[in-house]
C-alpha cells in the first residue's frame, strides 16, 4: 500500500555528470520498500505530473534515490537542498522476487541504482551464498555507486563502452563471459531497453530465470491512465501490462521484446 508523504531531505550530492543522489527521512518508506519499487515525486508547482524515481537504498529511517537529469522535473529535483521537503507517493509497483543461493545482478547506466537495494536485501537473506554485480557505463565519468556495490556484493565487475574503466565493451558481453565460469540461480536486470532484451536472450540461452525492471513514460503511476503500457504474454496470449502497477519488474519471459 503506497503512502502519501512529505519528507525532509537530509543530504544531496552531485555524484557524476548529470547524476544526483538525494537522501530523505521516512521511517514508513524505509520499513516497507522492496528492491525494484519506485517513488512518484512531485517536482515543483509548475509541473503537473510527478516523476517516477527508483529507490536506490535504505538505512534505518533514511531512503536514498539516485537519478539522471533529463528534463525540467529532474532538473528541479537536482536543485533541492537539505531541509527542503519532498511530496512523495510510494512505494509503488512490484519489486524483485529473489530466490536461490547465487544471485547475479546486471545494471546499465541509469538502471544501476535500484540494484544496490536488491544487493543489500539479498545479502541479508539466509539462503544466499553470493551476490555478484555486473555494472555497465558509457565511460568512467558516468560510473556511480562503485564503493556501495563493493560493500554489498560478493564481487563486482565493471564494463565501459570506451574501455576507460574495467572491461572494454558492453555489460552484456561481460554477462556472457561470467555465465561461462559460474552457475547462477537467478538474474536481476535493470537498464536500457536493448540491454534488457539482450540479457533476456542470454538468460534463455543459459536457462536461467531472469527478472527485468522495465522503464516507460508514466502519467499517474498507479495504473489508471495506461500511459506506461508494455506488451507482455501469458499462456500463449499477448496483452498490454502497466509498467507502474503490473511491473516495473517482470519475468523476462513475459515481455514481448521488440526487435532492435
Amino acid at each position: 500500500m503506497p503512502f502519501h508523504l512529505c519528507c525532509s531531505i537530509t543530504e544531496t550530492e552531485n555524484i557524476a555528470q548529470d547524476q544526483f543522489s538525494i537522501v530523505f527521512d521516512s521511517v514508513k518508506l524505509a520499513d516497507f520498500v522492496k528492491a525494484g519499487q519506485f517513488l512518484h515525486i512531485a517536482c515543483g508547482d509548475a509541473l503537473t505530473l510527478r516523476r517516477p524515481i527508483s529507490i536506490c537504498d535504505t538505512d534505518k529511517s533514511l531512503v536514498k534515490v539516485v537519478f539522471t537529469v533529463k528534463g525540467a522535473g529532474t532538473r528541479w529535483l537536482s536543485l533541492r537542498k537539505p531541509g527542503d521537503m519532498l511530496d512523495i507517493l510510494g512505494p509503488l509497483g512490484n519489486g524483485f522476487d529473489m530466490k536461490g543461493e547465487n544471485l547475479l545482478l546486471i545494471g546499465g547506466g541509469a538502471g544501476v541504482p535500484p540494484l544496490l537495494l536488491a544487493a543489500r536485501q539479498a545479502a541479508a537473506l539466509p539462503q544466499f551464498e553470493s551476490v555478484t554485480a555486473l555494472l555497465g557505463f558509457s565511460d568512467i565519468g558516468k560510473a556511480i555507486l562503485l564503493g556501495d556495490f563493493a560493500a554489498a556484493c560478493t564481487s563486482v565487475e565493471i564494463a565501459t563502452d570506451d574501455g576507460s574503466l574495467g572491461r572494454h565493451g558492453f555489460v552484456t558481453d561481460l554477462l556472457k563471459y561470467r555465465l561461462n565460469t559460474k552457475r547462477f540461480d537467478q538474474i536481476l536486470a535493470c537498464g536500457p531497453y536493448n540491454m534488457l532484451r539482450i540479457v533476456s536472450e542470454i538468460a534463455d540461452e543459459y536457462d536461467i530465470p531472469c527478472q527485468v525492471s522495465m522503464e516507460e513514460r508514466m502519467g499517474c503511476g498507479i495504473g489508471a491512465c495506461l500511459t506506461c503500457s508494455c506488451k507482455t504474454k501469458s499462456a500463449g496470449k499477448e496483452k498490454y501490462s502497466r509498467v507502474c502497477a503490473d511491473g516495473p519488474v517482470f519475468s523476462s519471459r513475459e515481455v514481448v521484446w521488440n526487435e532492435a
